[in-house]
């Protein structure tokens, strides 16, 4: 708890000092308060007692009423400015766990622990007032405050009776401990109340979304909708209720304690009163003291408890900040790429196996892709295509071996760098809603728009893009703008097979690009193929083997290992399981069939 604390302090000092001084400031006024309102009607008492002139009580109650006022507005002001800069440290914490989600390594984000672990680190910084980050200088603050005023009510309570210290500290520990139990059975089952949460918060969003409004309607899903709504709301009633019963039960039990103890306060004070013959000022002054002395022993042990929480939550955002990259980065050697330089890629005796597995999915493989070599990889589903892809790229280091750039191993190089060799589409990708021309380019600054038209010209989509109200700047998908175009998914492969090509990087990596596309359309790409990868490493997968004919060589993957090597004739002469199944793919791609007799003519 201690280093969490001092965590935050460390980050408040280099971006925002002001927070620290700002809360011991409110800290002091907070403790100046609570003594000014102690003291005052004790006082004003002791003046009516002692029948001190009219005009004298008055200027007493008129500068205990200006110091109340003096210190109840100069703590709203502090209040108000640390505001802004606990805000402004956790802007300073997002921005670290955005450009740690943003920038970490490919293999984090298909971890589900890491990203269980990413959630947890923004959970603690990005609910505003409720986040941990924001809240833990609120407990410190407190705690501070509380500390100071539980050391000074002490000192003015040590001429009572040892023991009725005694009997406050035990009614008040009694007291923290009940709902020290029932704040910890609420934070051990808060996760529950967030799943419920989460899924009305899904139902409603996904309800809403007019992307999936005709869904709704065409299949009647109206009813069930509100049912999967009904069914969750009522389970989130049920555990509020069974919280909210805690609560209660721990109100019953603070109220049964607060009345023993004021009884017997009560009644040794009236005691001491009669038998020392007190004044009623001084009665009034202690029996203050006491209250105020159990809320500060209850604040000290509740901001103790909040702060633990707190700093728990700290900790989770500190050691997700802290995961070890599996790459090197800016520490890395640098890569200069240049797209006119030729770059070999090698993978020697490379293995490679995800987390868990039992066996391979790239089995001692070895493999070498010249400067300028289209080179096709095909296989079934599972033969570690894409696998074997990512290796390449660098998203995954292997298990065993090397990937080697021009002789050298790719471990030892920047990876950012090492990215920029590529210019690539996956079947993931990312759509941002802006315009065409920024989607294509990837930047908002100094785009060449004939470059973005050209290679949306290569890409097959020029005339779409055209036809447009805006052209190119016209605004892609409707979730920001209400005038954005929504492009079908063979559109959106071309979209993202014009961003590959506007990167002109030396190597082009296209991952089933034509999956979403008609054969027509399919055959449209493929004639284009050899003119966008002119002069250019390409590393392509497909599924349809009729498009690897336009690839120098192909590799045919089974089980993690290349069974069959060569180009696309040579691999059908050769009759082995490329030809297999490029003869049963052929049939969808003929014109006709053969039917009465007639001779069937192939598109491919």
């Amino acid at each position: 708890m201690l280093q969490n604390c001092w965590y935050m302090l460390k980050i408040a000092l280099l971006n925002h000092p002001s927070v620290p001084c700002l809360c011991l400031a409110v800290t002091t006024v907070s403790v100046l308060g609570s003594l000014a309102e102690l003291l005052v009607v004790p006082i004003l008492l002791e003046k009516v007692e002692s029948r001190v002139p009219l005009d004298h009580l008055l200027s007493v109650i008129l500068f205990f009423s200006m110091v109340l006022l003096l210190l109840a507005t100069l703590k709203a002001y502090l209040d108000a400015n640390v505001e802004v800069g606990r805000y402004g440290i956790r802007n300073e914490l997002m921005n670290l766990l955005n450009h740690k989600a943003m920038e970490t390594s490919y293999p984090h984000q298909e971890d589900p622990e890491f990203m269980t672990f990413m959630q947890k680190a923004y959970d603690a910084t990005s609910m505003g007032e409720s986040s941990a980050t924001q809240r833990i200088w609120y407990s410190m603050t407190d705690l501070l405050t509380n500390i100071i005023c539980f050391v000074i009510y002490l000192v003015l309570l040590k001429s009572l009776d040892f023991w009725l210290i005694l009997m406050v500290l035990a009614t008040t520990a009694i007291s923290y401990a009940a709902n020290s139990r029932v704040k910890e059975w609420v934070y051990r089952n808060r996760s529950e109340g967030w799943a419920y949460q989460k899924k009305i918060h899904y139902v409603r969003k996904r309800a809403e979304d007019r992307v999936y409004a005709k869904e709704i309607r065409i299949f009647g899903m109206k009813q069930w909708l509100n049912d999967v709504h009904g069914r969750t709301l009522n389970l989130y009633e049920a555990f509020i209720y069974k919280r909210e019963k805690k609560y209660l039960q721990v109100s019953i039990l603070d109220a049964v304690l607060t009345f023993l103890r004021n009884g017997i306060a009560y009644w040794y004070l009236i005691t001491m009163a009669i038998g020392e013959n007190w004044s009623v000022s001084q009665f009034l002054l202690y029996f203050t003291a006491i209250g105020s002395f159990t809320t500060w022993i209850l604040g000290i042990l509740n901001h103790l408890s909040t702060l633990r929480q707190h700093s728990e939550e700290v900790g989770i955002m500190r050691e997700f900040l802290e995961v070890p990259e599996p790459f090197l980065f800016e520490e890395g050697k640098a890569l200069e790429v240049s797209a006119d330089a030729e770059y070999e890629l090698t993978l020697k005796n490379v293995s490679f196996r995800y987390p868990g597995a039992e066996h391979d999915t790239i089995h001692r493989m070895n493999l070498t892709i010249k400067p300028g070599e289209k080179l096709a990889i095909v296989g079934l589903n599972g033969a570690g295509k894409t696998t074997l892809v990512k290796l390449l790229c660098g998203f995954y280091d292997p298990s065993e071996g090397q990937v080697l750039l021009n002789g050298s191993d790719i471990r030892q190089y920047n990876r950012r760098d090492y990215y920029r060799l590529f210019g690539a589409v996956f079947q993931q990708f990312s759509i941002l809603s802006t315009n065409f021309a920024e989607n294509v380019a990837q930047s908002v600054d100094h785009i060449d728009e004939e470059r973005v038209m050209n290679c949306l010209e290569k890409a097959g989509l020029a005339e779409k893009i055209k036809s447009l109200p805006q052209g190119m700047y016209t605004h892609t998908g409707r979730s920001v703008f209400e005038d954005g175009v929504e492009l079908s998914g063979g559109e959106m492969q071309r979209l993202m097979l014009a961003r590959a090509l506007y990167k002109n990087a030396p190597i082009i990596v296209l991952d089933e690009p034509t999956a979403a596309l008609d054969p027509i359309a399919e055959n449209d790409i493929y004639m284009k193929y050899n003119e966008m990868c002119k002069e250019r490493s390409s590393i392509f997968i497909s599924h349809r083997l009729a498009s690897t004919r336009f690839c120098d060589r192909i590799i045919y993957l089974q089980d993690g290992t290349i069974l069959e090597e060569g180009s696309h004739n040579q691999l059908i002469e050769f009759g082995g399981r490329y030809a297999d199944l490029f003869q049963i793919q052929s049939q969808y791609y003929r014109e006709g069939g053969k039917q009465n007799g007639e001779k069937t003519v192939s598109l491919i």
